[in-house]
């Protein structure tokens, strides 16, 4: 069951993941109060998530940027 955890969490941008060990929450938490407020709000909350995976990416690739390595310059 471990293995399909971590392979959802990788392929599904891990931003759940990434909140819980910021916040020092659970993440299975943290997704399954997603789920409830998905459903409640008839998907808004999809948006968030992937407004937060763009950013998450994009702050990976800016600190990559700003810190090349020596095999980049």
């Amino acid at each position: 069951m471990d293995r399909l955890r971590y392979f959802v969490e990788n392929q599904i941008f891990g931003v759940c993941a990434r909140m819980g060990e910021k916040l020092n929450f659970p993440a299975s938490s943290i997704r399954r109060y997603f789920i409830y407020a998905t459903f409640m709000t008839f998907g808004s909350p999809i948006i968030l998530y992937l407004v937060l995976a763009f950013w998450m990416e994009m702050r990976q690739n800016w600190r990559k940027h700003n810190t090349p390595t020596i095999w980049e310059l």
